[in-house]
């Protein structure tokens, strides 16, 4: 169990910022995160003699930060359907910008971008982890690039 305890003390909060960077939300990354590692804990006889085990949790996390955002994604659509507005705190102008950028790319891309530049996970960690070749994380980096520059770069007519 002493074991766990360092895993965990030491993976936690990376984990949770890699989450809240896709989630766009402290609260559920933290969620997500410690569910997984509930789940790490039950099963950590086999987790812990894995080569990584902290690809096991983030897998873990991902996927149930993935399933919340599926159903947030199905509310917000039967919320949009109700002609109810919902009231809420209003968020920092970065953080909508930020939250806003990412939500424009595709799942696969924003989920690179974040382990690449926030997670600093090598390529061939995150093409393990997702089971691809290291040119698919390359190619999904630089769509993604692609996008948030042409997302962030004003327009000409912004300029004049």
């Amino acid at each position: 169990m002493h074991d766990f305890d360092e895993f965990y003390a030491a993976q936690f909060r990376p984990l949770t910022l890699q989450l809240y960077a896709y989630l766009g939300n402290r609260e559920d990354a933290q969620d997500v995160v410690q569910e997984a590692f509930c789940r790490a804990l039950r099963r950590w006889r086999d987790v812990s003699r894995y080569d990584d085990p902290v690809v096991w949790v983030r897998r873990v996390a991902w996927n149930l930060a993935t399933s919340r955002w599926r159903r947030a994604r199905t509310a917000a659509a039967f919320l949009s359907r109700q002609h109810h507005e919902p009231v809420t705190a209003e968020p920092s102008p970065d953080r909508v910008a930020l939250a806003a950028a990412l939500a424009t790319l595709p799942p696969k891309q924003r989920k690179a971008v974040v382990l690449h530049y926030l997670a600093d996970l090598p390529l061939a960690d995150i093409a393990a982890a997702e089971g691809v070749p290291v040119g698919t994380v390359k190619s999904w980096l630089h769509r993604a690039r692609t996008s948030l520059a042409s997302y962030f770069q004003p327009s000409l007519t912004e300029t004049r």
